[in-house]
Protein backbone atom coordinates (compact mmCIF):
# COMPACT_ATOMS: atom_id res chain seq x y z
CA UNK A 1 0.00 0.00 0.00
CA UNK A 2 1.05 3.58 -0.64
CA UNK A 3 0.98 5.39 2.71
CA UNK A 4 2.25 8.78 1.56
CA UNK A 5 2.58 10.72 -1.70
CA UNK A 6 5.30 13.28 -2.32
CA UNK A 7 4.80 15.95 -4.94
CA UNK A 8 7.46 18.20 -6.43
CA UNK A 9 6.67 21.92 -6.71
CA UNK A 10 8.53 23.74 -9.52
CA UNK A 11 7.18 22.69 -12.95
CA UNK A 12 5.01 20.04 -11.30
CA UNK A 13 2.55 22.22 -9.38
CA UNK A 14 3.45 25.61 -10.87
CA UNK A 15 5.45 27.19 -13.68
CA UNK A 16 9.11 27.83 -13.00
CA UNK A 17 11.54 27.02 -15.81
CA UNK A 18 9.76 29.30 -18.30
CA UNK A 19 10.85 32.35 -16.27
CA UNK A 20 14.45 31.16 -16.33
CA UNK A 21 14.26 30.70 -20.10
CA UNK A 22 12.90 34.20 -20.67
CA UNK A 23 15.62 35.68 -18.48
CA UNK A 24 18.25 33.61 -20.27
CA UNK A 25 17.04 34.96 -23.63
CA UNK A 26 17.49 38.56 -22.49
CA UNK A 27 20.87 37.71 -20.97
CA UNK A 28 22.05 36.21 -24.27
CA UNK A 29 20.79 39.26 -26.17
CA UNK A 30 22.71 41.56 -23.81
CA UNK A 31 25.96 39.76 -24.59
CA UNK A 32 25.32 39.03 -28.27
CA UNK A 33 28.29 41.19 -29.31
CA UNK A 34 30.61 38.68 -27.66
CA UNK A 35 29.22 35.30 -28.80
CA UNK A 36 26.31 33.56 -30.49
CA UNK A 37 23.21 33.11 -28.29
CA UNK A 38 23.54 29.32 -28.34
CA UNK A 39 27.16 29.53 -27.24
CA UNK A 40 26.28 31.98 -24.46
CA UNK A 41 23.51 29.70 -23.21
CA UNK A 42 25.85 26.70 -23.26
CA UNK A 43 28.52 28.63 -21.35
CA UNK A 44 25.93 29.68 -18.76
CA UNK A 45 24.87 26.06 -18.21
CA UNK A 46 28.50 25.06 -17.71
CA UNK A 47 28.96 27.82 -15.13
CA UNK A 48 25.73 26.85 -13.36
CA UNK A 49 26.84 23.22 -13.21
CA UNK A 50 30.18 24.21 -11.69
CA UNK A 51 28.47 26.48 -9.15
CA UNK A 52 25.82 24.08 -7.87
CA UNK A 53 27.93 22.97 -4.91
CA UNK A 54 28.66 26.64 -4.04
CA UNK A 55 25.26 28.24 -4.49
CA UNK A 56 22.77 25.38 -4.72
CA UNK A 57 19.61 25.65 -6.80
CA UNK A 58 17.49 28.71 -7.38
CA UNK A 59 17.33 32.23 -8.70
CA UNK A 60 20.12 33.71 -6.58
CA UNK A 61 22.62 31.15 -7.80
CA UNK A 62 21.37 31.74 -11.34
CA UNK A 63 22.04 35.48 -10.96
CA UNK A 64 25.58 34.89 -9.74
CA UNK A 65 26.21 32.45 -12.57
CA UNK A 66 25.00 35.02 -15.11
CA UNK A 67 27.40 37.59 -13.65
CA UNK A 68 30.29 35.12 -13.78
CA UNK A 69 29.43 34.14 -17.36
CA UNK A 70 29.32 37.80 -18.42
CA UNK A 71 32.76 38.37 -16.88
CA UNK A 72 34.17 35.33 -18.70
CA UNK A 73 32.69 36.22 -22.08
CA UNK A 74 33.95 39.80 -21.95
CA UNK A 75 37.37 38.95 -20.49
CA UNK A 76 36.47 41.04 -17.45
CA UNK A 77 35.35 44.08 -19.43
CA UNK A 78 31.63 43.82 -18.67
CA UNK A 79 30.27 47.22 -17.63
CA UNK A 80 28.37 48.16 -14.51
CA UNK A 81 25.13 48.76 -16.37
CA UNK A 82 25.11 45.18 -17.62
CA UNK A 83 25.79 43.81 -14.14
CA UNK A 84 23.01 46.02 -12.79
CA UNK A 85 20.56 44.72 -15.38
CA UNK A 86 21.48 41.12 -14.53
CA UNK A 87 20.67 41.82 -10.88
CA UNK A 88 17.39 43.45 -11.93
CA UNK A 89 16.46 40.38 -13.94
CA UNK A 90 17.01 38.18 -10.90
CA UNK A 91 14.98 40.51 -8.69
CA UNK A 92 12.15 40.45 -11.21
CA UNK A 93 12.19 36.65 -11.12
CA UNK A 94 12.07 36.67 -7.31
CA UNK A 95 8.98 38.89 -7.44
CA UNK A 96 7.16 36.93 -10.14
CA UNK A 97 3.69 35.61 -9.23
CA UNK A 98 3.13 31.89 -8.83
CA UNK A 99 1.07 30.43 -11.68
CA UNK A 100 -0.38 26.97 -11.04
CA UNK A 101 -0.21 24.50 -13.89
CA UNK A 102 -3.53 23.50 -15.50
CA UNK A 103 -5.45 20.82 -13.62
CA UNK A 104 -3.32 20.92 -10.48
CA UNK A 105 -6.08 21.97 -8.10
CA UNK A 106 -8.48 19.35 -9.45
CA UNK A 107 -5.80 16.67 -9.10
CA UNK A 108 -5.13 17.71 -5.50
CA UNK A 109 -8.86 17.59 -4.78
CA UNK A 110 -8.94 13.97 -5.96
CA UNK A 111 -5.84 13.16 -3.91
CA UNK A 112 -7.16 14.79 -0.74
CA UNK A 113 -7.83 11.45 0.97
CA UNK A 114 -4.13 10.59 0.85
CA UNK A 115 -1.25 11.80 3.01
CA UNK A 116 0.36 14.41 0.78
CA UNK A 117 3.86 15.82 1.19
CA UNK A 118 5.26 18.72 -0.81
CA UNK A 119 8.96 18.05 -1.37
CA UNK A 120 10.92 20.67 -3.25
CA UNK A 121 14.50 21.90 -3.40
CA UNK A 122 16.25 25.23 -3.82
CA UNK A 123 16.69 28.52 -2.01
CA UNK A 124 14.78 28.38 1.29
CA UNK A 125 13.39 31.93 1.21
CA UNK A 126 12.27 31.76 -2.41
CA UNK A 127 10.71 28.32 -2.07
CA UNK A 128 8.86 29.39 1.08
CA UNK A 129 7.60 32.45 -0.80
CA UNK A 130 6.29 30.34 -3.68
CA UNK A 131 4.64 27.80 -1.40
CA UNK A 132 2.83 30.60 0.45
CA UNK A 133 1.85 32.42 -2.75
CA UNK A 134 0.54 29.23 -4.35
CA UNK A 135 -2.28 28.89 -1.84
CA UNK A 136 -1.64 25.13 -1.70
CA UNK A 137 0.22 24.77 1.61
CA UNK A 138 -2.84 23.67 3.59
CA UNK A 139 -3.38 20.75 1.23
CA UNK A 140 -0.16 19.08 2.41
CA UNK A 141 0.56 17.27 5.67
CA UNK A 142 4.12 18.56 5.48
CA UNK A 143 6.32 20.78 3.34
CA UNK A 144 9.99 19.87 2.91
CA UNK A 145 12.51 22.22 1.26
CA UNK A 146 15.76 20.40 0.55
CA UNK A 147 19.15 21.60 -0.62
CA UNK A 148 19.44 18.50 -2.82
CA UNK A 149 17.10 15.65 -3.65
CA UNK A 150 19.41 12.71 -3.06
CA UNK A 151 18.47 9.24 -1.80
CA UNK A 152 19.98 10.21 1.56
CA UNK A 153 17.86 13.37 1.76
CA UNK A 154 14.67 11.46 0.97
CA UNK A 155 15.62 8.80 3.50
CA UNK A 156 15.96 11.44 6.23
CA UNK A 157 12.57 12.96 5.36
CA UNK A 158 10.80 9.60 5.35
CA UNK A 159 12.47 8.46 8.58
CA UNK A 160 11.41 11.68 10.33
CA UNK A 161 7.83 11.09 9.17
CA UNK A 162 7.84 7.40 10.09
CA UNK A 163 7.24 6.31 6.49
CA UNK A 164 8.80 3.16 5.06
CA UNK A 165 10.31 3.85 1.60
CA UNK A 166 8.39 0.99 -0.01
CA UNK A 167 5.11 2.68 0.98
CA UNK A 168 6.10 6.05 -0.50
CA UNK A 169 5.42 7.43 -3.98
CA UNK A 170 7.07 10.56 -5.36
CA UNK A 171 5.80 12.39 -8.45
CA UNK A 172 7.49 15.22 -10.30
CA UNK A 173 8.88 16.54 -13.57
CA UNK A 174 12.52 15.64 -12.92
CA UNK A 175 13.72 12.08 -13.45
CA UNK A 176 17.02 13.00 -11.79
CA UNK A 177 15.54 14.55 -8.63
CA UNK A 178 11.98 13.29 -8.21
CA UNK A 179 12.04 9.75 -9.56
CA UNK A 180 15.40 7.98 -9.54
CA UNK A 181 16.46 8.73 -5.92
CA UNK A 182 13.15 7.42 -4.55
CA UNK A 183 13.27 4.26 -6.66
CA UNK A 184 16.81 3.67 -5.39
CA UNK A 185 15.36 3.74 -1.86
CA UNK A 186 12.70 1.16 -2.76
CA UNK A 187 9.79 3.53 -3.31
CA UNK A 188 7.68 4.42 -6.35
CA UNK A 189 8.77 7.15 -8.78
CA UNK A 190 6.29 8.80 -11.14
CA UNK A 191 7.52 11.07 -13.91
CA UNK A 192 5.21 13.94 -14.87
CA UNK A 193 7.07 15.52 -17.82
CA UNK A 194 7.17 19.27 -18.35
CA UNK A 195 8.16 20.67 -21.72
CA UNK A 196 10.76 23.01 -20.21
CA UNK A 197 12.56 20.86 -17.66
CA UNK A 198 16.05 22.26 -17.01
CA UNK A 199 18.81 20.42 -18.84
CA UNK A 200 20.66 19.64 -15.59
CA UNK A 201 17.57 17.71 -14.41
CA UNK A 202 17.55 15.37 -17.43
CA UNK A 203 18.23 11.66 -16.96
CA UNK A 204 17.37 8.34 -18.59
CA UNK A 205 14.19 6.59 -17.54
CA UNK A 206 14.93 3.82 -15.03
CA UNK A 207 14.08 0.24 -15.89
CA UNK A 208 12.23 -0.64 -12.73
CA UNK A 209 8.72 -2.00 -12.04
CA UNK A 210 8.12 0.85 -9.58
CA UNK A 211 8.62 3.50 -12.28
CA UNK A 212 5.68 5.06 -14.08
CA UNK A 213 5.23 7.99 -16.44
CA UNK A 214 2.00 9.96 -16.73
CA UNK A 215 1.13 12.84 -19.04
CA UNK A 216 -0.27 15.15 -16.35
CA UNK A 217 -0.81 15.18 -12.60
CA UNK A 218 -4.51 14.57 -13.29
CA UNK A 219 -3.63 10.93 -14.08
CA UNK A 220 -2.04 10.28 -10.69
CA UNK A 221 -5.26 9.35 -8.78
CA UNK A 222 -6.09 6.65 -11.35
CA UNK A 223 -2.52 5.35 -11.18
CA UNK A 224 -2.80 5.07 -7.41
CA UNK A 225 -6.00 3.05 -7.80
CA UNK A 226 -4.18 0.71 -10.21
CA UNK A 227 -1.27 0.24 -7.80
CA UNK A 228 -3.70 -0.51 -4.97
CA UNK A 229 -5.45 -3.20 -7.02
CA UNK A 230 -2.26 -4.75 -8.43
Amino acid sequence: MIRAIGLDADDTLWENESFFRLTEEEFCAMLSAHAEPGDIAARLVDVERANLERYGYGIKGFMLSMVETAIQLTDGAVDGRTIHRILELGQEMLAHPVNLLPGVEDALDRLSGHRLMLITKGDLMDQERKVAASGLAERFASVEILAEKSPEAYARVLAAQGIAPETFLMAGNSLKSDVIPVIELGGWGVHVPHEMTWVLEHADEPEDPRFRRIATLAELPDLLDWIRRA
